[in-house]
């Protein structure tokens, strides 16, 4: 017999974004199971790619009921595992290839190549094991280097010469594998052309910089061959070598010319690889140049919605994008609301310090939950605890802590950071620099 509700896994269930997703009015007539936990596929200390693929297959096939859609949120390796365990239910979804081509930085950068060149930078693959690597380089200084497959800027280095080179690559050397291994394990499953199977998981990307001009994220889809974006929001950074963010702001106040030719872009190159009936975000810099002749450029592409936005659309669309999500792997045309929030503008803010430090005082699950009856549409994710070191967190980028992102709604700019100063004094964080 089956349930009236829709059954619906969520691949790395998490409690914040679970809440979220039942608090949407179209989920009443779903059903969510856990589909593994957050805790038990990324926070070890690899990523257990082989026990997940396998356990989740037997899960599903065990399961005495229908199964309408496998979701996830997550990248790796929860984006990349999706389309294998989506096909073998025949649930609507991008194919593999698509999605791997997406989450290999060397091999989305070659596809690219072949149908906009001109929105990309230089690049080459290095293998950082390699004794001669920097005789492999073929891109001038100053350059980024990362890993083909990492996530958050992690192990990404911005590099001005050979002494910088160096400490990158002594870095990614030790610390590689986390990622490496089980994107290996992934690209076995795969028909691999010839010019990418060689680049596996150890290898790193070399890229020209084009960190100049503002950054922002197309958030969008494609349903049956349509590409639709949704939303664009910007992305601001700060720090010493402006690699970090500070923020996600909604809406982008790019020019709307400029956002079409980002769109034009994102169809052309997704119609080349094929990506069909998913959710995507894309990050591209604008560079605004004096002569009129503006630069754009293709920064990344995920194949999922990106978690860190849902909060900034509900506030400021009425709904977050996990709507688009659960409704395309369902096989249905996503209905998303416009402009039906609460507020005009919303951000995700990361909180981030630049050195290691002892935490003497972070706010307790009491104090967060007094702060939010002043600020009542608050959310806080807190990464840290007394006691600890900001050295101990996982997955961080090269350059910086994040300690805690704090979402925020507002009707002006000057209002939400405003408000986020507020919350950052209320908080009452007490660190005491190390080294």
């Amino acid at each position: 017999m089956h349930s009236a509700k829709k059954n619906i896994f969520v691949f790395g269930a998490d409690q914040f974004n679970l809440a979220q997703m039942q608090a949407l009015d179209t989920t009443k007539q779903y059903q969510f199971h856990d589909l593994f936990t957050h805790q038990q596929v990324k926070a070890g200390p690899e990523f257990p790619v082989k026990e997940l693929y396998e356990g989740a297959l037997a899960h599903l096939k065990q399961f005495p009921d229908s199964i309408d859609a496998i979701v996830g949120y997550w990248d790796f390796p929860v984006s990349t595992m999706l389309p294998l365990l989506r096909r073998s239910h025949g649930l609507p979804s991008p194919s593999y290839e698509a999605v791997l081509i997406c989450e290999h930085k060397y091999w989305c950068r070659l596809e690219q190549k072949k149908v906009i060149p001109e929105y990309i930078p230089d690049f080459c693959a290095v293998n950082p094991f390699d004794d001669n690597f920097r005789q492999t380089i073929s891109v001038e200084y100053p350059f980024w280097i990362k890993p083909v497959k990492a996530a958050s800027s992690h192990l990404g280095f911005k590099v001005h010469d050979d002494a910088a080179l160096e400490h990158a690559i002594e870095m990614i050397r030790k610390k590689i594998f986390r990622f490496a291994k089980p994107f290996n394990y992934m690209l076995k499953l795969a028909k691999l052309p010839d010019d990418v199977a060689a680049i596996d998981g150890n290898y790193c990307i070399v890229e020209g910089i084009i960190s100049r001009g503002r950054q922002c994220t197309l958030e969008g889809y494609v349903y049956h061959g349509e590409v639709t974006v949704y939303g664009a929001v910007d992305s601001i950074r700060e720090g010493q070598h402006r690699s970090s963010f500070s923020r996600y702001q909604y809406p982008s106040t790019i020019p709307l010319r400029i956002q079409q030719e980002m769109i034009a872009v994102t169809e052309r190159f997704l119609k080349h690889i094929g990506f069909d009936n998913g959710p995507f975000n894309i990050e591209y810099y604008w560079e605004r140049k004096k002569n009129g002749h503006d630069k754009i450029w293709l920064l990344e592409i995920n194949t999922r919605i990106s978690k860190s936005h849902c909060p900034l659309f509900r506030d400021v669309d009425g709904a977050t994008h996990q709507k688009v999500m659960l409704e395309l792997a369902m096989g249905e045309k996503p209905a998303f609301p416009h402009r039906q929030g609460k507020y005009k503008i919303a951000a995700k803010f990361m909180w981030r310090v630049y050195h290691d430090a002892y935490v003497r005082h972070a706010p307790t699950k009491q104090d967060l939950l007094a702060l939010s009856q002043t600020f009542p549409d608050m959310e806080i994710q807190l990464h840290i605890h007394n006691g600890m070191h900001l050295s101990e967190l996982k997955d961080q980028d090269s350059y910086s802590y994040e300690i805690a992102v704090i979402f925020l709604g507002g009707n002006s700019q000057k209002e939400l950071l405003q408000k986020y100063r507020e919350v950052q004094r209320a908080m009452h964080i007490e660190l005491d620099p190390v080294g």
